[in-house]
């Protein structure tokens, strides 16, 4: 199975982020270079839409037209370095131009398969922003998300944990020239979960500094799950590509859950393959249904992820490609075998597994442990960490607790308020 791209789930919040919040460098979309003096050179006046701009509480930018290296054309960058690129889907996103006669942009921050991202200034409320524009052909993603912005936005709660997830500020459309593209208007954000980890020493962090972060999560997943009963499924450290050049680093901030393109409803059946390939549940590998317990996978995930220097699952067969067998053969070593209601109701079990649950040799079940690979972890009760971690890595869907029970545990508990 082909890896899913990451997409951004989890950065950090920067506050004052939007105030101040200066990019020196153009688009690398529009292949060129920028001298530090360019700015004294000629400009060009952005583009504007038809609408009236009287509204504007500040004067846009301008932006050199000389003084830069112009790349060649040949040279791939960006989403065209993607399997899947079509030049006709992406909108031709230009800088300084204004989107919606309101959001001017101002450099690219990101790209993926569905769409890019651009950080913007708020002409109206002079604030920055980041803008992402989808590409065309993408109406259910994009549909859907917009529909799960909604649906967070309209429930009226004290709950916490909507202050630790990803505001939709404004969506609208423009026309492309192939088509209509709709984006998506949110808060800029700091670095994302995954560069902030690898800025720890080792690129690990100790348990004792995990666990904020952890209660913050399971707080913001809280929230979506009864509250707003939405399935995130893409809890993940790993975020859409961005570029270094434009990283730095948080002076402080809170943990956010954001990037809800394959977020889905809580009451609805869902059986779609979901999850990048290391983290997907085992109900997920089996092709069946599967609901909120998704998202209690993930959150174990995650939290290996911060603590360990290695991937809880590696998954990969002697070619290097990764293989469904060897990831079923590796839970059943760290996870001993599934029980047989398990089995019993999921029939691609068969596949795994004979009518007395033996396992049938498809691949062989590798010699490891959590104890074995843990052994670099570090911090205190270690042994208590890997019993939260087991009690979220359920076989069986329903044997997982919730995200309310897995935050009040006794080990994520402890040091609270310390």
């Amino acid at each position: 199975m082909m890896q899913r791209a990451a997409r951004n789930a989890w950065t950090i919040c920067v506050p004052g982020a939007h105030r101040g919040f200066t990019i020196l460098l153009p688009s690398a979309s529009c292949r060129r270079r920028v001298s530090p003096l360019s700015s004294l050179r000629t400009t060009v006046v952005p583009r504007r839409t038809a609408m009236s701009s009287s509204q504007w509480t500040c004067t846009p930018r301008t932006f050199p037209t000389s003084g830069f290296e112009l790349l060649d054309q040949s040279i791939e960058l960006d989403e065209e370095t993607l399997p899947t690129y079509r030049p006709e889907k992406y909108y031709p996103v230009t800088q300084g131009e204004v989107l919606n006669d309101r959001y001017q942009i101002i450099a690219k921050i990101g790209y993926g398969v569905t769409s890019t991202v651009w950080l913007a200034k708020d002409l109206i409320a002079s604030i920055y922003v980041v803008l992402k524009v989808y590409v065309t052909g993408q109406c259910r993603d994009h549909e859907r998300e917009l529909h799960i912005y909604k649906q967070i936005n309209q429930v009226e709660t004290n709950h916490p944990g909507r202050n630790f997830i990803r505001k939709l500020r404004d969506h609208f459309y423009i026309q492309g020239p192939h088509g209509r593209h709709v984006c998506l208007v949110h808060e800029p954000l700091g670095t994302s979960a995954d560069v902030l980890v690898k800025m720890s020493p080792g690129h690990v962090m100790t348990l004792d500094d995990m666990k904020p972060a952890i209660r913050q999560l399971l707080v913001a997943l809280d929230f979506l799950h009864s509250e707003c009963q939405i399935i995130h499924t893409g809890t993940m450290l790993k975020d859409r590509t961005i570029y270094r050049s434009l990283s730095f680093l948080p002076r402080g901030g809170l943990p956010i859950l954001a990037d809800f393109g394959e977020a889905r409803f809580g009451d609805k059946e869902h059986i779609d393959d979901i999850m990048p390939n290391v983290y997907r549940a085992p109900e997920v590998i089996l092709r069946s249904s599967w609901s909120y317990k998704v998202d209690i996978w993930n959150v174990a995930m995650v939290a290996w992820d911060i603590v360990s220097p290695r991937s809880i699952i590696d998954g990969k067969n002697p070619d290097g490609v990764f293989d469904d067998r060897v990831h079923m053969a590796e839970l059943v070593a760290l996870l001993d075998p599934p029980s047989p209601r398990f089995r019993e109701q999921r029939h691609l079990s068969s596949v795994f597994w004979d009518e007395s649950g033996n396992w049938k040799g498809v691949v062989p079940i590798p010699d490891m442990t959590l104890e074995s690979l843990a052994e670099k972890v570090e911090g205190k009760d270690k042994e208590g960490f890997l019993r939260w971690l087991r009690m979220a890595l359920q076989w069986n869907p329903e044997d997982r607790p919730t995200a309310l029970e897995l935050l009040y545990d006794e080990w994520l508990m402890n040091g609270l308020g310390e």
